[in-house]
């Protein structure tokens, strides 16, 4: 990367970062806890929702979770409409989908139940509602929005995206295989409905590569060289200290409430840090494979994680030494030892979870593309602790190759 082109990132950044400081952030009201599903009428009845549009996917239709939820709504008299067929890594169709029914049914506000899929399909929804001349790669992008979205309460499922406190929704143009990453303040949801009982029993892969996402936001948020906050800091801190404790337990017990509530706890505060703080070369990377072959982002970030923090070098090996320390990996022999104990713990708890070390399936006339796609939605506003350039990006792809 040149070194005027790398001033002007750098510039853009330091200037955002005071622009940031003055914008209305704000976290989404926690309600926690087994059982906090049953309160969803009387949030809706606070926010002065009558239909609601259920947004889920056919997974959680099939396995009971999202039915329990729709249960509790009959129940308590409350008119709804459902969506349930969101697919993993939505795409632009689905939304639109999401948007049509929700005007024709006359619905004044938004539940989304699920991982990081149905709540980033329901969020861009969402922002069409309030935004509708506007397509979905019209509101790709930051501060596109700039709207208040209809009362939206999160029920996450899953302990990785994060997606309930974050400004985030990622969606995917099935045409051009490109991911447009919408990115708003507005798109917090108003609460977060953190109910442990719904991801009991996921199948360990989903454990992992959920929770893995999860590191990835925090040490991600973490490393970003500004843009961060004493909170943000803060948040990235715990979230990694809990990740390490608690995701082994639900990996190996998925009946362990006690660690299913820890890590739901982690992926809200790593969730909250990296929306202040911001992400970085792995997920621009990570992004394209979503886009490309239709990777589960915790996957590809978990592959990418220790991939990405090797080839950042000495640049972060304080950070992550301080990390080492806070997950019990340090191994006292200063800062470069444990900055690679670190990232050795990450490909340790890869290979534990059987995370494949890297992928077969990505093809050399597709490798200049990622690189293209990645620099571009990193460059300038990612505050990534190290600027790559084509080159940069192209070598780290090809290590993620296998």
């Amino acid at each position: 990367m040149s070194s005027l082109k790398t001033a002007y990132y750098r510039t853009f950044q330091a200037v955002f970062n005071i622009g940031a400081r003055v914008l209305p952030w704000r976290k989404a009201a926690v309600v926690s806890g087994a059982g906090a599903i049953e309160k969803i009428p009387a949030l809706l009845s606070e926010l002065k929702v009558a239909k609601p549009l259920v947004v889920t996917d056919p997974g959680l239709m099939a396995v009971g979770v999202a039915p329990q939820i729709l249960k509790i709504l009959e129940e308590n008299k409350v008119s709804f409409a459902l969506f349930a067929e969101v697919e993993a890594n939505p795409s632009v169709n689905t939304v639109n989908a999401i948007y049509d029914l929700y005007r024709e049914s006359g619905c004044d506000g938004v539940i989304a139940i699920g991982g990081g899929s149905p709540m980033d399909a329901a969020k861009a929804a969402a922002a069409r509602v309030v935004r509708p001349r506007k397509t979905v790669g019209q509101l790709g992008g930051l501060l596109r929005v700039r709207r208040k979205l209809p009362p939206f309460i999160a029920v996450p499922t899953t302990a990785g995206t994060g997606s309930e406190t974050t400004i985030a929704a990622l969606i995917t143009d099935t045409e051009t295989h490109y991911k447009y990453a919408i990115m708003d303040l507005s798109l917090i949801p108003r609460y977060a409905v953190l109910d442990p009982a719904l991801t009991v029993g996921l199948p360990p892969s989903i454990t992992a590569a959920t929770g893995m996402d999860a590191l990835t936001h925090a040490v991600e948020a973490y490393l970003c060289w500004t843009y961060n906050t004493k909170e943000s800091i803060r948040f990235a801190e715990e979230a990694v200290e809990m990740i390490f404790r608690n995701l082994p337990k639900a990996y190996a017990d998925g009946g362990n409430l006690e660690a299913r509530t820890q890590m739901l706890i982690a992926s809200y505060k790593a969730g909250f840090a990296f929306t202040r703080a911001g992400v970085g070369n792995i997920h621009a990377v990570a992004h394209t494979l979503g886009g490309l072959y239709n990777t589960p982002h915790g996957l590809a970030n978990a592959v990418i994680l220790p991939i990405v923090l090797e080839d950042y070098g000495k640049k972060i090996y304080p950070k992550l030494a301080r990390l080492a320390a806070i997950a019990g990996v340090a191994t006292g022999g200063g800062e470069e030892a444990d900055a690679k104990a670190f990232i050795a713990a990450i490909r340790q708890f890869n290979a534990d979870m059987d995370i494949p070390a890297g992928f077969d399936f990505i093809l050399d006339k597709d490798i200049p593309e990622m690189a293209r796609r990645a620099g571009k939605e990193a460059n300038p506003i990612y505050p990534v602790p190290v600027v790559y350039d084509r080159a940069r990006y192209i070598a780290v792809i090809e290590k993620v190759r296998v």
